[in-house]
């Protein structure tokens, strides 16, 4: 049995009366908006469209001709790197007849090195700045002009070393949406780092479902009691002001965990994990800094690395997730890093499969005929925080009245 559903404007109206609500009356969006084909659409172009979606690091690009082939909203992209050294993000159809010229169908990986894209279809080649290389037989085409074909681009833009798009080619710049955000990391020189551990997760989740239980840390008493909560409770964590476009939690250490870190910082030491980022404060030594740039740019900072999300939305049960961690070059080079990252990975797989878990149970019960708007705790004020998010986004979205 499925319970009535609520149509696309019943939707928004309802995030909207959620979104005014303060924080000590907060309760969770209606379920078509984490299970609603109509609303993801909406959605998709009205605010994830209209946003910055972030891409890549620039370290899993190193060569010209470095690329990563995604998906994203339904646009079929690569991230790649030119001659220049610089980033790109392109278009994969071909401007000839359409062809995806990186389509799994044809056999190449997700990532890889092309100096030159080719179209397998026909043959035509492409500089990895987009432009027209090579394109046979076109000689008796009338008023053809290779300058005038090049693989389309999309607006993109580098921060702290990770590679942004933006689909609608109309947003802010992502140092002005994210100003504060961008000083708060500033001291782990993001862009310095390199990723060293990635891991790839098929999610059959909505991907509100992933960010609302990622930002808040009041399920570290449940699902992560044996894991994170021995070392960050969830009673202590807290959540800062209001931003617009970021969110930023912060997640202190217990008094032990607070007193070991200090005396490790005090003799430049590593604890458990990667040889420290040098240079940070003690004050942020003891806490994991969380961070959600919105919509859906996931990030942690920790004394020895940061954690970075790749969220890529696909449809209103579905997202693509790719986990990983960066840290400082100095810590590959540390003795001890082979048998660190073989650790750290398996840490780092072990929680997450309890947040898989725990999120594929919740796109389940959503879709009951008996799930009913539940109530927030104060520890989950970023959730609260992504509803005001929402509702501004999707108000921006309403047709002007004639004056």
């Amino acid at each position: 049995m499925t319970r009535t559903s609520l149509s696309v404007e019943d939707v928004r109206e309802a995030v909207f009366q959620a979104a005014a609500l303060p924080l000590s009356r907060a309760v969770t969006l209606p379920p078509e908006t984490y299970i609603d084909p109509g609303f993801f659409a909406h959605e998709a172009e009205m605010v994830l469209a209209r946003g910055w979606i972030c891409l890549a690091h620039v370290s899993q690009l190193k060569k010209p001709g470095d690329y990563l082939r995604l998906d994203v909203l339904g646009e079929p992209m690569v991230v790649i790197r030119g001659r220049d050294g610089d980033m790109r993000v392109l278009s994969r159809v071909c401007p000839h007849r359409g062809a995806d010229i990186l389509h799994p169908v044809f056999g190449g990986g997700e990532e890889g090195n092309e100096p030159i894209l080719v179209c397998p279809y026909h043959r035509w080649s492409f500089e990895a700045d987009g432009a027209l290389k090579g394109c046979p037989e076109m000689q008796k085409a009338e008023g053809f002009e290779k300058a005038d074909w090049r693989l389309a681009p999309f607006r993109a833009e580098i921060w702290h070393g990770f590679v942004f798009v933006n689909i609608s080619g109309d947003a802010a710049p992502v140092a002005e949406l994210y100003a504060g955000f961008g000083d708060a990391i500033a001291p782990w020189s993001a862009a310095e780092m390199e990723v060293v551990i990635e891991l790839k997760w098929d999610c059959d989740f909505n991907w509100k479902v992933m960010v609302e239980n990622w930002i808040e840390s009041y399920h570290h008493l449940g699902i992560h009691h044996h894991t994170l909560n021995t070392s960050m409770p969830a009673a202590m964590t807290w959540t800062e002001p209001e931003q617009g476009h970021f969110i930023r939690c912060h997640l202190p250490f217990n008094e032990k965990t607070r007193r070991a870190t200090e005396e490790a910082a005090a003799r430049d030491a590593a604890l458990d994990g990667f040889k420290p980022v040098p240079g940070l404060p003690v004050d942020r030594q003891t806490e994991w800094g969380l961070y959600l740039g919105l919509p859906c740019f996931m990030l942690l900072t920790a004394r020895d690395r940061v954690i970075w999300y790749r969220l890529l939305p696909q449809a209103e049960d579905r997202c693509a997730l790719l986990t990983t961690t960066l840290v400082t070059k100095a810590a590959m080079t540390d003795p001890d890093y082979a048998a660190t990252l073989e650790a750290e990975t398996r840490m780092l797989r072990d929680f997450h499969v309890e947040d898989m878990q725990v999120n594929a149970a919740m796109q389940a019960g959503l879709r009951s005929s008996k799930v009913v708007r539940g109530r927030l705790s104060h520890l989950e004020e970023p959730i609260w925080h992504i509803q005001r998010y929402l509702s501004r986004r999707l108000r921006e979205s309403e047709p002007r009245r004639p004056a």
